[in-house]
């Protein structure tokens, strides 16, 4: 795995107003990381992806992609900046007037010189890779939760990005299509060598695909710990982060 830092968050501090949610966040996401974040309810992991991804300003310190200020640049440089990221929406947020192929479709008529064969030949390509050929023509409502989401993930990779962010990619989902949903971000890692962030709270998805991650602990309203998540179950000493990461079910005596 690369430690060529591939998106690096410096002395962050995320507010609402006079509130502030979280304070000296400072980590580093490597490039080809499947990078975890994670805590409880409340503790502002969505606000983070959304500071990540260009929604939310911080309230102090930065952002950096591969060197560059992010918050310190102008918007249209933002804008291109942004535009090598895809985002997964804990819904899927595809539109449900549209067929599957159409969803994928609009990005890359957005943002590319595409002809229309090209664009069909692509959207066929993004919907085998999550394991939807020939669902084209499918509308949203005709499929399943979870078929909705890999389309959703398809959707994200519809302009070749070199970052993929998730939202809570498993939320409503049962089990057996959740661990679906993770060997899928593995393998799209593992294949693509895309650059990986994911919100969620979720223990399976956290320690099968998680190398990298950061615990945003809600009463201390910073950051407690980053790193691999299964050594940090190993060798935290952290109260917080003992309970969270066994939901309380044996552990580790701390001292």
């Amino acid at each position: 795995m690369s430690e060529e830092p591939h998106i690096v968050v410096d002395n962050l501090t995320m507010a609402y107003g006079d509130f502030v949610l979280m304070r000296d966040l400072s980590y580093t996401i490597n490039r080809g990381d499947v990078f975890i974040i994670m805590g409880g309810s409340g503790c502002g992991k969505s606000t983070m992806m959304s500071v990540l991804i260009g929604l939310k300003a911080p309230a102090k310190g930065k952002v950096f992609f591969d060197g560059q200020d992010f918050w310190g640049a102008d918007a249209d440089t933002r804008d291109r900046i942004i535009r090598r990221a895809g985002v997964m929406y804990q819904s899927g947020a595809l539109w449900s007037s549209m067929t599957l192929a159409e969803n994928i479709a609009l990005p890359l008529e957005t943002y590319t010189d595409l002809s229309a064969r090209q664009i069909r030949d692509v959207v066929r390509y993004k919907l085998s890779l999550v394991g939807l050929a020939g669902f084209e023509k499918f509308y949203p409502s005709e499929i399943s939760g979870g078929m909705q989401k890999r389309a959703g993930i398809a959707r994200a990779m519809a302009t070749d990005p070199e970052i993929l962010f998730f939202d809570e990619p498993s939320a409503g989902l049962d089990p057996v299509s959740a661990r679906r949903l993770d060997d899928l971000i593995l393998e799209l890692s593992e294949s693509l060598q895309t650059t990986m962030v994911v919100v969620t709270h979720e223990l399976a998805s956290i320690f099968f695909i998680g190398n990298n991650s950061v615990f945003l602990d809600a009463s201390a309203r910073t950051m407690t710990a980053s790193g691999d998540p299964k050594k940090l179950l190993e060798e935290t000493r952290d109260r917080t982060l003992q309970l969270f990461l066994t939901r309380g079910e044996h552990p580790q005596e701390t001292k």
